[in-house]
């Protein structure tokens, strides 16, 4: 079934307009939805809509409103909220232009893949701004109005089409000095300093995101899969009893980068074995 896109509209580069669509970059098939059970009967618990005095409400019934002071609202109409929206609601327009490294990480919040509507002008214009991004190595910054609320928008070449991004508002981000002040100032030694940098060095490697899984929700599957054979739900008390077993040692910070490092290097002397026996074995066959 093809891909129902998130967003129809049209991106402008001062008086050129591309008609555009996104598509959403992620998928959360992956995540284990669970549900909540009332035990006792088995059934699931379903949510209302409920005003209290008067019991459940119809959808139709509910407006938004914003809380003046305590129970008290100013309500307001949809027909209203859609007077406001921006212009942005059709219209992405790339008014700023910057260097990718010049945006913090925490203001990145979720991606979209960016495709041409179906038609040749449209597909020229993008490929236009798509490789002008590219040359330029510049992202496009603009605003995005969808679903009542708008949104800023990085946008940036990503393989065959663009990759946008939205972004949050300055104001929706914390000030790290306040948490990051009571970190005590210590000064590290060269020697540790010098084990880590070599930890690092040794396991540098290009980012695979395929070679990380989610260990939680396979194991997760294995129980309710177990669940599920047994037909029944059971308790093993056996894993409280070893955890109250009193606190670990304090382990060294010294001693663990130099056990970390030597690991690693007898890893390595192992792997490097192992190729040459593997060649002696190889040549002695050709032999």
């Amino acid at each position: 079934m093809a891909m129902r896109a998130y967003w129809k509209g049209y991106l402008r580069l001062s008086l050129v307009n591309i008609g555009i669509e996104l598509y959403s970059a992620t998928s959360s098939q992956r995540r284990i939805s669970l549900r909540q059970i009332h035990k006792p009967s088995g059934k699931r618990i379903r949510y209302q809509k409920v005003a209290e005095g008067v019991g459940p409400v119809d959808k139709d019934e509910i407006v938004k409103g914003f809380e003046t002071s305590k129970d008290e609202y100013v309500l307001l109409e949809p027909d209203e909220l859609d007077e406001i929206k921006l212009e942005s609601k059709r219209t992405i327009d790339l008014v700023q232009f910057v260097e990718a490294c010049e945006i913090d990480p925490r203001y990145f919040e979720k991606p979209y893949y960016v495709v041409p509507r179906d038609d040749e002008v449209a597909a020229e214009g993008f490929t236009v701004i798509r490789d002008a991004l590219r040359d330029a190595k510049m992202v496009g910054l603009g605003q995005m109005a969808v679903r009542g609320r708008d949104y800023v928008v990085a946008i940036k070449p990503c393989g065959d089409g663009l990759l946008l991004e939205t972004l949050r508002f300055a104001d929706e981000i914390r000030e790290s000095d306040k948490i990051f002040d009571d970190i005590p100032e210590v000064k590290p030694d060269k020697e540790m300093l010098e084990l880590a940098g070599e930890l690092i060095e040794r396991k540098a490697a290009p980012f695979k995101p395929d070679v990380f899984k989610s260990s939680y929700a396979d194991a997760l599957m294995e129980l309710i899969d177990e669940k599920r054979k047994e037909g029944e739900i059971s308790h093993d008390d056996s894993a409280d009893s070893g955890s109250a077993g009193g606190r670990g040692k304090v382990v060294d910070l010294m001693d663990a980068l130099k056990k970390s490092v030597d690991k690693d290097k007898g890893r390595s002397k192992k792997k490097s074995q192992s190729t040459t026996s593997k060649s002696k074995s190889k040549s002695g066959k050709a032999a």
